[in-house]
């Protein structure tokens, strides 16, 4: 078996979809697994929708996801140009069509707009949906009508000629063989009016030029595989292993459009999502391991990765479990890295004089994505202004009256305790709840609640009261006790 080539082909028009960083994470997986190559072609003959920033997307992004290529635009490997523009440059698409055009397997079609338009038109269904479907009309000009009409500078198309009947068969890893009536095909364009080739002219040549064996994408594109497999047989090459992904859908399993609002990986990452996560939660889009496991690091997927156990079913691109997935890694990140995130969105949040570094502690395992922090930490720069209500908890068995009972009597020991750390007050607390024969809850629940102002904090009393200081603790303890008086005196 000839080593493993697999490809991953962008065109650089915008932001890179999930579904593009997924054809990209199983074109390198399946590479890597069998310690292959993996090829970064940059498509960008579609000069109309090229985008100058998507080329430093598509880099930034494999960059970040760590899906390093062995040969690209930055690293020949001998079968450059890997950009499809510069390939153009040698005009060797045209002659590939032309070759197909002397085999009887394209043919010249000097059709105008007008025709086609009116073609389309004409041709619709029972429902009125047109068919997009060219009627043959160019392949029956004899050979002197096309010499006369290339002579005399008509603008024309090349396209494949596809028989009217019979049918044609394509092997596929994930669906198996399929089989397509001819007459379903479209006599697909290889050749544009401006000399370019279309995109699936192109990726046909260039892919057999870079000798791919593995080409992953859509199964969108099945309908076009039986034409790529035509291509191949009438070059008379060795066509590739197909692997067609499911479809992504969103939670309501419509099509992952743009307004999802996590539909490409730079959404997720201004989301706060970890590259090394977005990987792992991508993977499993329409994989199944053979493990019961989620979790896998990029090396782990390079081991255990089979696209044969690719799914045919639609993949749920679920955001309750990416954030799932995503607190996984941050609760797993060394504290240095947890950091260089983690500190920037403190900072949105507290200006105050606090150590930001216990405040980042507190929750680095209570967040699943880095935006989170904020709403968990609000209460640090300014108390909230809060209901009273919040002191009573049946569970803690806490209400107004001994909630107040608590703050006054703890008022003075705190104002005395020398030691206001997290150990310190705990003692101070521990010798309070023991001497009143209190659970702990009657005593740090009214405590927690003065100090913060909400029901829900990522640390206990002792931690929030040890970063808020003597100071402002006292000082909230205080307007705590004016709320419950207030409240007790109505």
């Amino acid at each position: 078996m000839s080593k493993i080539r697999t490809r991953f082909a962008p065109s650089p028009t915008g932001r890179m979809h999930v579904g593009n960083l997924r054809t990209a994470l199983y074109e390198y997986l399946i590479a890597k697994h069998e310690d292959g190559t993996f090829v970064l072609r940059i498509e960008d003959t579609d000069q109309e929708r090229f985008v100058e920033e998507a080329l430093d997307i598509i880099y930034r992004t494999m960059e970040l996801t760590g899906l390093k290529h062995d040969e690209g635009p930055d690293k020949d490997g001998g079968y450059g140009p890997y950009v499809q523009s510069q390939r153009m440059e040698s005009g060797m698409y045209l002659e590939y069509a032309k070759q197909l055009v002397e085999k009887g397997e394209a043919y010249y079609c000097f059709c105008t707009k007008e025709r086609l338009d009116s073609l389309r038109a004409s041709d619709k269904t029972e429902d009125g949906k047109e068919i997009a479907k060219y009627d043959k009309h160019c392949l029956h000009l004899s050979k002197e009508e096309v010499e006369a009409n290339l002579a005399a500078g008509m603008p024309y198309v090349i396209r494949q000629n596809i028989p009217a009947e019979g049918t044609t068969v394509f092997h596929d890893a994930i669906y198996g063989d399929i089989t397509v009536e001819n007459e379903e095909l479209d006599d697909m364009i290889l050749i544009k009016t401006d000399g370019y080739p279309t995109y699936n002219f192109a990726n046909v040549i260039d892919d057999h030029l870079m000798e791919i064996t593995h080409v992953v994408r859509g199964n969108e594109y099945l309908s076009s595989a039986p034409k790529y497999n035509r291509l191949y047989e009438a070059f008379g090459w060795q066509v590739p292993e197909y692997v067609h992904c499911p479809i992504i859908t969103d939670e309501n399993h419509k099509k992952l459009s743009k307004r999802s609002g996590h539909a490409s990986v730079e959404d997720l990452l201004e989301q706060g999502f970890l590259p090394e996560a977005v990987v792992n939660f991508v993977a499993l889009l329409g994989w199944s391991p053979s493990e019961d496991r989620e979790i896998f690091s990029l090396k782990e997927l390079e081991e255990a990765f089979d696209y044969h156990h690719i799914s045919k079913s639609p993949a749920v691109f679920d955001i309750t479990k990416a954030k799932w997935m995503n607190g996984e890694y941050i609760k797993a990140m060394d504290w240095d890295g947890y950091l260089e995130y983690a500190l920037p969105v403190i900072r949105e949040v507290v200006t105050g004089d606090y150590d930001l570094e216990k405040i980042a502690e507190l929750v680095k395992t209570r967040i699943e994505v880095f935006p989170d922090i904020k709403e968990k930490i609000d209460f640090f720069d300014a108390l909230p202004d809060y209901d009273v209500a919040m002191y009573t908890h049946k569970k803690m068995k806490t209400n107004s009256e001994n909630s107040l009972e608590v703050l006054r009597d703890m008022l003075p020991m705190l104002e005395n305790l020398e030691d206001f750390s997290a150990g310190g007050l705990e003692a101070l607390c521990r010798e309070y709840v023991a001497e009143h024969e209190l659970k702990n809850g009657r005593v740090l629940w009214p405590l927690r609640t003065a100090v913060s102002g909400k029901q829900m904090t990522p640390g206990g009393a002792y931690e929030l009261m040890e970063i808020l200081g003597k100071e402002e603790s006292i000082a909230r303890i205080r307007t705590g006790i004016e709320k419950l008086e207030a409240e007790l005196s109505k």
